[in-house]
């Protein structure tokens, strides 16, 4: 196969789009004329006036930075974006160290992939600033074209050519240098996630898994300094979807990549992030470790987004609200109105004759029990004084009580928080 598609083309005839880019590769290889879109003159005029378009960022990975690179491989500071009179982004600041993994999770529509979008530059910077290793790549006065970022992209679909073997999917990225260095290195990185004796095949003959593999080892070939990710494993089925994301895991640890990935699978961003940001309605509504959006949620929203809740209404008297599974502390204002939220693994179930102890056991009737492999999932009911107050508790391996059986339920209250109720969840 003739090779020179993968020539670098001069800096005046490189597209402002990293899609239009790929067209015109892909229409060089075909011998078609590329269609380009051209930005608006007023853009280009400011991008000219303050930030260089044909500047080009190292995109040397962590093991190529010298001692005085910032520690901030991707910074997003105040970034606000709007679709027709809609603010998707609402003054949203990040931070990814080099080596880290954070990921982007909320419902659909919340402003994650819009976000995603900008620090690639694929979405015209509206209000705030973009910095690569430092560098401003984006603000008021313009940006810095994708291509030139020093990122590496994995899109939903992945957007492998499907007139190119595996290698030269993955060579694509390197235009420019050396043909026997773009070999090597395509095949060093096909080599990292699994897919080195696949080198000469085409897409079409690939699995879904084999084909985010190579997307992946594409965005990886250039040795980007951030890696950023756009629900890449969504096509993927449930099982197959575990086992790849596992061995991506290892991929992006590997080779220390900052990375960027957005999910709408709490479950995938706790198993993949060092950080989680959750977004709702374009604004960010907490910031941490996996554990800490899990046990310590900023509000109900968070609370839940991470997984089941049973909900309790209640008031705060002396410090706590009490529910008919036990007493919960808080520092909400004496007799407000409060929202308890508890994780069914905080209700542990035993049989009435187990439990010791001189404390009288709360007493909870079976409604049904289901194993669900590696937990059972026990619906109760508990008198309320009202109508009764139906709950759900979690237990580890199987546990099963027969169907109007009663069993003793001890609340741990690490795993039950107290909100506003009026907060919206």
């Amino acid at each position: 196969m003739d090779h020179s598609y993968f020539d670098e083309p001069s800096l005046a005839q490189r597209p402002w789009s990293l899609r239009t880019a790929l067209r015109e590769r892909a229409a060089a290889l075909l011998g078609r004329a590329p269609v380009r879109s051209a930005p608006s003159t007023q853009r280009s005029a400011r991008r000219q006036a303050h930030i260089d378009p044909k500047a080009s960022l190292d995109a040397a990975g962590p093991g190529h930075r010298s001692a005085s690179a910032p520690s901030e491989a991707l910074t997003l500071d105040h970034i606000r974006h709007r679709y027709a009179g809609m603010t998707a982004v609402d003054d949203v600041s990040l931070n990814i160290a080099h080596g880290e993994i954070l990921c982007l999770v909320g419902p659909s529509g919340c402003g994650k992939s819009t976000l995603l979008r900008i620090a690639a530059g694929l979405e015209a910077l509206q209000r705030g600033t973009v910095r690569i290793n430092g560098q401003v790549v984006a603000d008021d006065s313009g940006c810095i074209p994708p291509e030139r970022r020093g990122v590496g992209l994995v899109f939903q679909d992945y957007a492998l050519f499907p007139h190119l073997s595996v290698i030269d999917n993955v060579r694509f990225g390197l235009s420019g240098r050396p043909a026997a260095h773009q070999r090597r290195r395509a095949m060093e990185t096909l080599e990292q996630v699994g897919m080195g004796g696949y080198a000469d095949h085409f897409p079409h003959a690939l699995s879904g898994g084999q084909q985010q593999r190579v997307a992946l080892a594409r965005a990886l070939a250039p040795d980007p300094a951030v890696l950023l990710l756009d629900e890449p494993f969504s096509g993927l089925d449930a099982r197959l979807r575990e086992q790849v994301r596992d061995e991506t895991l290892h991929v992006l640890k590997r080779t220390g990549a900052a990375t960027m990935l957005v999910t709408h699978d709490p479950e995938e961003a706790m198993f993949l992030a060092d950080r989680i940001a959750l977004m709702r309605n374009g604004k960010l509504v907490q910031l941490g470790s996996p554990v800490d959006l899990y046990n310590r949620p900023a509000d109900g929203f968070a609370a839940s987004f991470f997984g089941e809740v049973n909900r309790i209404d209640g008031t705060v008297r002396g410090g706590a609200v009490d529910t008919p599974v036990g007493r919960v502390a808080t520092d909400l204002p004496e007799g407000s109105a409060a929202q308890v939220m508890i994780r069914p693994e905080a209700l542990s179930l035993a049989p009435l004759d187990s439990a010791g102890g001189a404390a009288v056991p709360n007493i909870a009737r079976v409604m049904a029990s289901r194993l669900l492999g590696r937990t059972s999932l026990v619906h109760l009911s508990i008198p309320d004084g009202r109508s009764g107050c139906h709950l759900h508790s979690r237990m580890p391996g199987q546990f099963l009580p027969q169907e109007e059986t009663h069993v003793a339920i001890t609340l741990d209250a690490r795993q039950a928080f107290v909100f506003p109720a009026k907060d919206p969840t």
